[in-house]
């Protein structure tokens, strides 16, 4: 009898293991692709995880890298989430079939142009273009020379090699600065701009947050960054001085699920947490970014959208051409 029980319990005791090892294995990691900085990611993350015990692994990389790798890995995706970027890498994304379609219980109280039509991505801030200068450098540079306050103004000659501007091939800020000048001025306007421009610029990083900190450092004395980038680094205490440029285009950084994720109940959980006005209010803090979510809380010291002068700009137009565009760009740009 005693031997009998014993078998019985052991028995239990493998059942019972097994049954919640199971249930432990349930619990997934989430994985993310993050084309937002490692700050905020970690940050959102963290709190994601707080709040739902969900853990997160994430890979931050710059966006071409990693909308490439959603897209090439769209039958068997390695994460679930893509984090960050403007709307035209997601629409890229969407057309080759590799984003999932949802919308968010949370997505009914943002503005129209954060959500797609399709349902395969939402925004979650606003991004907008503009120009950056360090103050000490420009007056030593240039002495008596007014500050650029259009985008005309950065064709001086006398700028020569102290513009830094990202990497359009590599940076979704540098492909949304390339549309912004194709579409206020045209294409063949448009990019007899650009090609003069690129004589005065004196180097092309493939992260979008380079020109902002090498405009801190003193590297350089004027930079094509978002807004957000330059107030942050003004209100930190760098010499750098955020100018809002008339006839700028506005975007949103996007979040989308890919399609066959392995975690697609807590991708969801994700998508829902980002769109919230705690985490928000959260990613506005350390970026100065400007939130979608109406409730939740702006930043303070930046740019206020309603200050800001932006052109009608054409997200769909902007995904359609981007490779002919950025193929242009590359042979044009020595």
């Amino acid at each position: 009898m005693k031997k009998s029980i014993t078998i019985v319990s052991v028995a239990l005791a493998i059942i019972s293991f097994s049954f919640f090892g199971c249930q432990k294995k349930q619990v997934q990691n989430l994985k993310v692709y993050s084309i937002i900085h490692d700050e905020e990611t970690e940050a959102l993350t963290k709190l994601f995880t707080e709040k739902t015990g969900i853990p997160v692994d994430y890979l931050r990389a710059t966006t071409g890298e990693l909308v490439n790798r959603v897209i090439a890995e769209k039958e068997n995706p390695l994460s679930d989430i893509l984090l960050g970027g403007a709307s035209s890498y997601h629409i890229q994304a969407a057309k080759e079939g590799a984003l999932e379609s949802y919308i968010s219980p949370l997505a009914k109280n943002l503005p129209s142009y954060a959500v797609s039509s399709d349902n395969t991505w939402t925004g979650f801030c606003v991004l907008t273009l503009g120009i950056g200068v360090n103050e000490k450098r420009f007056a030593e540079k240039f002495p008596g020379t007014p500050l650029p306050a259009t985008w005309e103004d950065l064709l001086n000659p006398a700028f020569k090699g102290e513009i830094v501007m990202t990497n359009p091939a590599a940076s979704s800020t540098g492909y949304l600065f390339v549309q912004n000048q194709l579409q206020r001025l045209g294409d063949e306007k448009g990019w007899e701009y650009l090609l003069s421009l690129t004589k005065n610029v004196g180097q092309f990083p493939d992260s979008g947050s380079a020109p902002a900190k090498l405009l801190g450092t003193g590297e350089y004395a004027i930079g094509i960054s978002y807004l957000h980038a330059l107030s942050k680094y003004n209100a930190q205490g760098f010499n750098v001085r955020p100018i809002a440029p008339p006839q700028s285009v506005g975007d949103v950084d996007c979040i989308s699920i890919m399609k066959n994720a392995k975690n697609l109940p807590a991708a969801k959980k994700f998508v829902d947490f980002i769109l919230s006005p705690e985490a928000q209010s959260l990613m506005s803090s350390i970026t100065y970014t400007t939130p979608v979510n109406p409730e939740a809380k702006g930043p303070e010291g930046g740019i206020a959208i309603s200050e800001i002068d932006l052109i009608d700009y054409d997200v769909q137009k902007a995904s359609a051409q981007k490779s002919e565009v950025l193929d242009k760009w590359v042979k044009s740009v020595k």
